[in-house]
C-alpha cells in the first residue's frame, strides 16, 4: 500500500526531490533574492554597464546560483544520513540558508560526526572549485559570480564550523562530547551552551566591528546580527529541550506500563464485561470472537459516557475500536520507538502482544503520558 506524502509545512514550495527526500523553498527566500538583486546592482552596473532593469535579473540570478551551492551543502547531509541508515524528511531552503530534516538519531557518535562535518566540507569545496575558476574566467558577470560563489562558500563553510548548535560545529562538538564521555545528552547539552556563546557574539559583533576595524555598524548590520542572534539561541534551547525530552524516553516500557486485560465475546453485555474485568481486577477489556481471536480493544472513554442502566442492553463491541492497522503492538516497545509507534497511528487504547501473537495487556495513551510527567517532575 502505498503512503500519501507528508503535509508540506505552510509558506513552502516544493520545487523537487533529492534522494528521495522533497527540496522546499520557503516563503522568505523570495525575499532574499530581491534583496541581493538590490544589493548586487550597483556592482553588476559597474561591472557590466549599460543593462538597465537587467542588473536586477543578473542579481537574482546570481541569488539562484548562492542558494544552488546551499542546496549542494543541504544534500550532502542528506546523502550522508541516508548512507547511515537514517531517515532524511525535507530539505528547506530559507531566509538564513538551508535546514535537512533528518528524523531519528545517529546511533553513534561516528555517525554523528560524518553527517555534520560533510556539509561544510561540501561548502568549502564548492569555495575552492570557485576560487580556481577565478583564476581562468576571462572577466565580466560570469568572473564577478565566480568571486561571489567562492567567497560565500568559503565563509559559510568555515562558519558553519563554529562549535555551537544548530550549526554543524555543534553535532561535530556533540559527537566530541559523546565519544569521550558515552552521553548523547552531555554532548547536545556542551554544544547547545557552545550555540548560546556564539548567539551572544553574534549580537555583540556589530560592536566589535567598530572597534576592530573603525567601521560605523548600520541598521542592517544590526539587524542581521539580531536576526542570527536569535537563530543560534532558539536552535540551541530547541535542542537542548529535546535532549532532555529525549533523556526520559528510555523510561518509558510498554510491558511496564500495560494494564491486565480482560478478553470476552463481542456480543457480551457491556454490563456484564464490566462486571467480570472488576472482578478479575482488569484495567482493559478485549472483544473477541467466537473463536477467541482479539478484535477490539474498548474504549475508556466510551465506556464511561455510556449511562449505567444502557449497558445490560448494549454489546460490548459497541463502545470498542476495532483492531485496525497500528492499534496492535509489541508489548517490548521502549523509549523513542513507544513514542513514534503511538504517533503514527494516534488512538486512546492499543493492545500489546507477545512475539508469539499472544496477548499480553492493553496500553492506555494517558498511562504513557502520565509516565513521561512524572520522569519529567523527578528530573
Amino acid at each position: 500500500m502505498s503512503q500519501s506524502p507528508a503535509p508540506r509545512p505552510p509558506g513552502t514550495i516544493r520545487v523537487g526531490s533529492i534522494a528521495g527526500s522533497d527540496v522546499l523553498v520557503s516563503s522568505s527566500w523570495f525575499v532574499v533574492a530581491a534583496l541581493i538583486a538590490v544589493l548586487m546592482a550597483p556592482v553588476v552596473e559597474q561591472t557590466q554597464p549599460g543593462l538597465g532593469a537587467l542588473k536586477y535579473v543578473a542579481g537574482v540570478a546570481f541569488a539562484v546560483l548562492l542558494y544552488g551551492s546551499v542546496l549542494l551543502h543541504e544534500a550532502s547531509h542528506a546523502l550522508m544520513a541516508q548512507r547511515l541508515g537514517l531517515p532524511v524528511g525535507a530539505i528547506t531552503l530559507h531566509f538564513l540558508g538551508g535546514m535537512t530534516t533528518i528524523e531519528g538519531e545517529a546511533r553513534r557518535p561516528r555517525d554523528e560526526f560524518l553527517v555534520a562535518v560533510v556539509g561544510p566540507i561540501t561548502s568549502i569545496a564548492v569555495g575552492g572549485v570557485a576560487l580556481l575558476l577565478t583564476g581562468v574566467l576571462p572577466g565580466g558577470l560570469v568572473l564577478l559570480a565566480a568571486q561571489g560563489l567562492a567567497g560565500a562558500n568559503l565563509l559559510v563553510g568555515v562558519l558553519n564550523l563554529v562549535p555551537g548548535l544548530p550549526l554543524d560545529g555543534g553535532r561535530v562538538l556533540r559527537a566530541g562530547v559523546w565519544g569521550l564521555t558515552g552521553s548523547p545528552r552531555r554532548g547536545t547539552v556542551v554544544a547547545g551552551w557552545g550555540g548560546r556563546v556564539a548567539a551572544v557574539a553574534a549580537l555583540a559583533w556589530p560592536l566589535a566591528q567598530e572597534a576592530l576595524f573603525d567601521t560605523r555598524p548600520d541598521i542592517v548590520d544590526w539587524a542581521l546580527a539580531f536576526m542570527v542572534s536569535v537563530f543560534l539561541w532558539t536552535g540551541a534551547t530547541s535542542a537542548m529541550t529535546t535532549a532532555a525530552i529525549r533523556a526520559r524516553l528510555p523510561r518509558l516500557v510498554a510491558r511496564d506500563l500495560a494494564r491486565r486485560s480482560l478478553a470476552v465475546p463481542s456480543d457480551l453485555p457491556l454490563a456484564e464485561a464490566v462486571r467480570r474485568a472488576q472482578e478479575a481486577e482488569a484495567g482493559g477489556i478485549i472483544t473477541t470472537t467466537p473463536a477467541g481471536a482479539p478484535v477490539g480493544v474498548v474504549s475508556e472513554a466510551a465506556l464511561m459516557a455510556t449511562p449505567e442502566d444502557r449497558r445490560p442492553w448494549i454489546a460490548t463491541a459497541t463502545v470498542a475500536r476495532t483492531l485496525v492497522e497500528g492499534l496492535t503492538l509489541p508489548a517490548g516497545l521502549t523509549g523513542e520507538d513507544l513514542v513514534r509507534a503511538i504517533g503514527l497511528h494516534p488512538a486512546s487504547e492499543y493492545l500489546l502482544v507477545e512475539d508469539d501473537g499472544s496477548v499480553f495487556g492493553v496500553l492506555v495513551t494517558d498511562d504513557v503520558e502520565r509516565a513521561f510527567s512524572a520522569g519529567r517532575s523527578a528530573d
